[in-house]
């Protein structure tokens, strides 16, 4: 048999080729992004922001992973005026409309989330949480619920324990697999940038496929495609900029 037509039938039964990349031959497809930040990282790229010229040694997000958003996949501004449209995307965040969170959950997502200095979780509303069709509470009561389960995970531990350090990307990679299931890494992209003579973390995007309502993080990583996961090692910052 032709060679063209045996990889065609192959494709059809749905038989492995053993020549795609490996993020294709992960089952599953992303419905929603999980996007984290390493903030003293994060800061050296923006220190102009309040939440980083603010940032101690000892906050929570010295030695934590602090929330960026909860992104569903390819929808922004749903049912969001003109006005809020361009006002978001002039980076105007303080003349959006404000979130309405329990005491509870606002306090909760002060600490995650310290972009809230800069009313970055207005932000998040109008452009991904909109489109979720989740309230407000909900819709950041989960990404808390999901950060609870990473910032206690063998993943948060690995860069809590490397500041200062360079961490591989095969490090991080285990350190997903041991948390969160079997390939579990294969669902995870890790983003750096360069500060000087130095490359740093600054985030992680974790994709989450489509589970019940409020299914644990390991649930919906394993319900997601795969992707490339892009930088092969980096700086974990310290607080402090450079």
């Amino acid at each position: 048999m032709r060679f063209d037509r045996l990889v065609l039938c192959l494709l059809v039964a749905g038989a492995p080729l053993g020549i795609a990349p490996a993020e294709a031959q992960v089952r599953g497809k992303t419905t929603a992004l999980l996007a984290v930040s390493w903030q003293p990282a994060f800061c050296e790229t923006r220190p102009d922001k309040p939440e980083c010229r603010s940032q101690t040694a000892d906050r929570f997000d010295a030695s934590h992973f602090t929330l960026h958003g909860l992104w569903p996949m390819r929808s922004n501004y749903c049912g969001v005026s003109q006005a809020d449209i361009e006002a978001d995307k002039a980076g105007k965040w303080t003349s959006l409309p404000s979130v309405e969170l329990t005491p509870e959950t606002k306090a909760a997502l002060d600490r995650v989330m310290p972009g809230t200095q800069s009313a970055l979780e207005r932000h998040e509303w109008i452009k991904h949480g909109t489109c979720t069709g989740q309230s407000q509470q909900d819709y950041f009561a989960d990404a808390l619920a999901l950060m609870d389960e990473l910032n206690a995970s063998p993943v948060a531990n690995l860069f809590a324990r490397n500041v200062g350090q360079v961490v591989t990307a095969a490090a991080v990679q285990n350190a997903f697999d041991e948390s969160f299931g079997k390939d579990a890494s294969r669902r995870v992209k890790m983003r750096c940038e360069r500060d000087g003579d130095r490359r740093i973390i600054t985030e992680l995007t974790i994709g989450l496929g489509a589970t019940a309502a409020k299914a644990p993080l390991a649930t919906r990583i394993q319900a997601a495609g795969g992707t490339k996961f892009d930088c092969d090692e980096g700086v974990v910052d310290g607080v402090g900029l450079q």
